[in-house]
């Protein structure tokens, strides 16, 4: 769950922090820096924090004489202390930090991240993002997707189907590729006696279904209202009413099952992984699991027939302002985006935004990134429902779990979440 701070409220914090960040030597000279000290918070065997390694023995060749003091930190001490952590001395001069407006839109706001517009266009980073995956590098007065850079991402995440080749095979259904198709497989199921989709109404991924069904219907401008704030949102209106609507239809024909919205992300997938459901809905964050536990014939499909996706960057790497070694910081967040790193992160699961997949040996992980490559390429990433306004993601789960138990009417759901996000919207665009 991500929680924003209104612009108001950032604007008065960064006035306090003025002071201590001069005391702090953040826009000291660093040309002669000897030390970098690094934070992040991938584990040693994912994708990333493989490629992450590698690009630290890098620098080192590249640096010699300069130490890196990395510090692998939990998620939730740099999600909840992070203010406190670069508005210090003892903080690290580059770290992974979580993209929005809740947490690196709002360190932006109170001038605690250093501004890498100049960078971003001198090493090209610009021309290495989509337009879409530069959404959660760039912020003004807090809000995501213009002004300047205050982070850098090199590695992205979608959400897409997932599917049991085996049961597919054994029922007669084929992959679908519009959603009038994928109707018909999962009608099939249904009349096998098999439940098509798994589900977790407890948890995000009834809440994410929910917007890639409203995604089918939907374009950049309707993302942009939205999520940005652009213009005002009708939620009685398509393609909400449609995502919300075609979301109860699915359960009522038995696409859903009734008893999976008290069941949690965790059952969904190791229902998945137990070969118990067809299909899921959810992310690429799952990839990397499914390919070491399941052991039978599995894949995945884009969710078919849509434009726009649920997904994003990942998460940035961001300088803070009291940094010693800016240019140090820099010239490791430009090893990262290397086809040398983004080749390892592709090999290890995950999704690289500048990947080739030639590079790729794989063919599940290919194919990963081919996916990905093609949404980023039309700018068909969307971010994620609950992104908008604080405490959105409780009230996506509340709604959902009663369209899912038939406890509320699509109408009473969109009604249910449609306020919240419009007094969330008020706040934060509050002058």
């Amino acid at each position: 769950m991500r929680r924003f701070r209104s612009v108001a409220v950032a604007a008065t914090v960064a006035a306090l922090t003025a002071t201590s960040l001069a005391a702090c030597g953040g826009d000291g000279d660093d040309s002669g820096a000897n030390v970098l000290k690094l934070w992040h918070y991938e584990s040693a065997n994912s994708a990333m924090g493989i490629a992450w390694d590698r690009a630290i023995e890098i620098f080192k060749d590249e640096h010699p004489g300069v130490e890196v003091r990395f510090e692998r930190k939990a998620f939730e001490q740099i999600q909840q202390n992070a203010g406190m952590i670069i508005n210090s001395a003892e903080g690290p001069d580059i770290m992974e930090y979580n993209k929005g407006n809740a947490t690196a839109g709002l360190l932006s706001s109170q001038g605690l991240l250093t501004d890498l517009t100049a960078e971003a266009t001198e090493r090209g980073w610009d021309k290495a993002l989509s337009p879409s995956l530069q959404t959660t590098a760039r912020y003004d007065k807090g809000v995501m997707g213009s002004g300047n850079w205050y982070g850098v991402p090199n590695y992205g995440e979608y959400v897409m189907v997932y599917y049991n080749k085996e049961l597919f095979t054994e029922h007669g259904v084929t992959v679908p590729t519009t959603l009038a198709e994928m109707t018909t497989a999962m009608d099939t199921f249904v009349t096998k006696g098999v439940t098509p989709l798994g589900m977790s109404g407890a948890e995000y991924p009834a809440g994410q279904l929910f917007y890639q069904l409203a995604l089918s219907r939907a374009d950049r401008t309707f993302v942009n209202n939205y999520q940005l704030y652009a213009n005002p949102v009708d939620f009685k209106a398509d393609p909400l009413r449609y995502g919300a609507e075609t979301f109860a239809e699915w359960v009522g024909k038995g696409y859903i099952a009734k008893d999976s919205a008290s069941l949690k992300a965790e059952d969904m997938g190791t229902s998945f992984i137990s070969g118990k459901v067809p299909m899921i809905v959810s992310g690429s964050w799952w990839y990397g699991r499914f390919k070491s536990e399941i052991s039978y014939d599995w894949d995945s499909f884009l969710f078919p027939g849509n434009t726009m996706h649920a997904g994003s960057s990942g998460n940035l790497w961001v300088v803070p302002e009291t940094s010693k070694a800016k240019t140090l910081a820099y010239d490791f967040i430009d090893i990262t985006m290397r086809p040398e790193i983004q080749a390892l992160i592709g090999n290890n699961g995950g999704v690289p935004v500048a990947g080739d997949p030639a590079a790729i040996s794989d063919e599940k992980d290919r194919k990963l990134i081919e996916n990905f490559n093609t949404i980023s390429g039309q700018d068909g990433l969307a971010f994620y429902p609950d992104w908008p306004v604080p405490g959105y993601y409780d009230v996506l789960v509340s709604g959902f779990q009663g369209l899912i138990n038939q406890s509320r009417s699509p109408e009473q759901v969109l009604d249910a979440i449609a306020k919240p996000y419009q007094d969330g919207v008020a706040e934060i665009t509050r002058d």
